[in-house]
């Protein structure tokens, strides 16, 4: 990348999933490490990443989830308990590839500065105050964003 290449990245998190929230997040904390400004804007579901009573126990569904590595048929995923198994699995194939957790990876954001811009139109829909997320979240709304990754030369959406 020249020195005249905006080194900017903005991202779009609107799975609020824990195998979605991971996307995001690495890529926003590698891009802040590689000396590039990174900017997340978490809306709808997405908002679950950011809301400090919520982002602890995000899951992954194994209903639907044509990824998932269960040979199994879908009606298995519907049994309750199911959602927790699949989650207990992601989180166990993490932990054993040292994958930094969705807390840490928030944290690495921060120490980075990544910009972490939470919806407000999602905020006032969803009932989501000010005080649910977590620490150095902006509130605001899709101009805020826009405005951001107007000068971003990577845009992504997860």
């Amino acid at each position: 990348m020249s020195e005249e290449t905006p080194k900017r990245i903005a991202i779009i998190a609107v799975h609020g999933s824990l195998d979605m929230a991971y996307p995001p997040l690495i890529l926003a904390s590698t891009a802040a490490a590689m000396e590039m400004e990174a900017g997340i804007f978490f809306t709808f579901y997405g908002l679950d990443i950011i809301n400090k009573h919520k982002n602890k126990s995000l899951g992954v569904s194994p209903i639907a989830n044509p990824a998932a590595p269960m040979p199994v048929p879908n009606i298995i995923g519907m049994l309750p308990g199911m959602t927790a198994v699949a989650t207990g699995m992601m989180k166990n194939w993490m932990g054993k590839q040292n994958v930094a957790s969705i807390e840490s990876l928030l944290e690495m954001c921060r120490m980075g500065n990544v910009k972490l811009i939470g919806c407000q139109m999602t905020m006032d829909v969803m009932g989501v105050k000010e005080s649910d997320l977590i620490e150095g979240v902006e509130v605001g709304g899709a101009a805020t964003f826009l405005d951001y990754a107007t000068d971003a030369s990577i845009q992504l959406s997860f």
